[in-house]
C-alpha cells in the first residue's frame, strides 16, 4: 500500500515531494497530530468552545428552552 504525506493549505492537501496519487484514487485522510484545532481533541471535538460557556449573563432564564422564540420570534412552547 502506498503512503502519501502532505499538509492542508487553504483547504487543499499539498503532497510532499510532488508525489500525487493519480486522479480518481480514493483516499482517506487521517490527521497525524492528536490535536486538530487548538484545544480540540478527537475524543472531545468541541471542547475548545468550553471557554465561552457561561460568559453571557443577560439572557432570559428560559433562553435554552425557548431559543426559537427569542431568535426567530416563534410562539413560546
Amino acid at each position: 500500500m502506498l503512503k502519501y504525506t502532505g499538509t492542508v493549505v487553504d483547504g487543499v492537501v499539498v503532497f510532499e515531494n510532488g508525489h500525487v496519487p493519480p486522479n480518481g484514487t480514493a483516499v482517506e485522510i487521517v490527521p497525524l497530530e492528536a490535536e486538530t484545532t487548538k484545544g480540540e481533541t478527537p475524543d472531545k471535538p468541541f471542547s475548545f468552545l468550553l471557554k465561552y460557556a457561561g460568559i453571557i449573563t443577560d439572557m432570559p432564564e428560559d433562553f435554552a428552552a425557548q431559543h426559537d422564540h427569542y431568535i426567530h420570534g416563534t410562539p413560546k412552547r
